[in-house]
């Protein structure tokens, strides 16, 4: 049963993009993305999402490179994929594979009961910031709204 409603502008809602946020490290990253998901929906924990995250990034680093980190966890109770996207004011380390610090952050949380789509859009995910011309377009971004934009704009 695929879910053809799983892409990108589906997962990512104007509220959850944040263009040029200030944190000072990865641990204030996955803090603040925790923060807002629960700002967004009160009945979600912003401490589980938290630890969640944390213990996601104790497997191995979700940076993957190029200045780019897919931070991710499950989450018990969750009945939809919540996406993050964040650019950072500064370049933060984040134990990326290639040790580049990490200014282009998109987290996703998925219901527990996370199936094949979920890895699927990871990989959506991960194809388009291999694009280095997207990624840069992204970074450019002055405001959330023209960063939404641009990370909806090529996934139809």
């Amino acid at each position: 049963m695929s879910d053809p409603t799983l892409t990108i502008d589906n997962i990512l809602a104007p509220e959850l993009t944040l263009c040029r946020v200030a944190a000072s490290s990865k641990k204030r990253v996955l803090e603040f993305i925790a923060e807002q998901i629960h700002h967004q929906d009160e009945t979600l924990s912003d401490t589980d999402i938290f630890n969640n995250l944390v213990s996601r990034e104790r497997l191995g680093s979700t940076g993957i490179g190029e200045g780019i980190a897919i931070p991710h966890c499950r989450l018990d109770g969750l009945d939809r994929v919540i996406g993050v996207l964040m650019t950072l004011a500064e370049p933060i380390d984040f134990d990326a594979i290639d040790n580049q610090p990490v200014d282009l952050v998109f987290a996703l949380v998925v219901p527990k009961e996370a199936t094949s789509e979920h890895l699927e859009l990871l990989s959506q995910l991960a194809e388009k910031f291999n694009e280095s011309t997207f990624c840069e377009q992204l970074r450019q971004c002055q405001d959330a709204d023209t960063l939404y934009r641009a990370m909806t704009a090529s996934s139809h």
